[in-house]
């Protein structure tokens, strides 16, 4: 067990969030998963970066996500309280607090140990991406 006040913070860092690990092979014994905390604070926005062959699930618990994703950062979408987040390996993302007044506070469970983060720098980001609406072909809305 790991108790929220004992969270690693000597972590790889993308600017305009906090991640903290909880569960790593040092920490807890895990061989195959990573898992932690990212804070992004109010009216913030992470820089574009991916997490290499690493597969990541985020689990927003309180605040309101806004995801921009793909190789310009062209679509998004929002998640509440609640939602849960995949982002596929090598996929370029960018985490946005959306609420101008209070923090955006996630849990993130990655596919991997290797703390691997890429920060990117995007020189044509879309100004104005496509809201996509998460739904697929095998899914359909409540």
């Amino acid at each position: 067990m790991v108790r929220g006040d004992q969270l690693d913070t000597d972590t790889p860092q993308t600017p305009g969030m906090n991640r903290a690990a909880a569960i790593t092979t040092a920490r807890a014994g895990a061989e195959k998963l990573w898992a932690g905390t990212v804070v992004i604070h109010a009216d913030a926005k992470t820089g574009a970066h991916h997490h290499g062959p690493v597969e990541s699930v985020i689990y927003v618990v309180s605040g309101q996500a806004r995801m921009r994703w793909g190789e310009r950062l062209e679509f998004t979408a929002e998640a509440g309280p609640g939602d849960f987040i995949y982002v596929p390996p090598y996929v370029p993302h960018q985490e946005i607090n959306a609420s101008a007044d209070d923090a955006l506070s996630c849990v993130v469970v990655r596919s991997g140990q290797e703390p691997v983060v890429v920060n990117l720098d995007l020189p044509e980001v879309e100004p104005n991406p496509e809201q996509v609406h998460w739904v697929d072909d095998i899914h359909s809305e409540p």
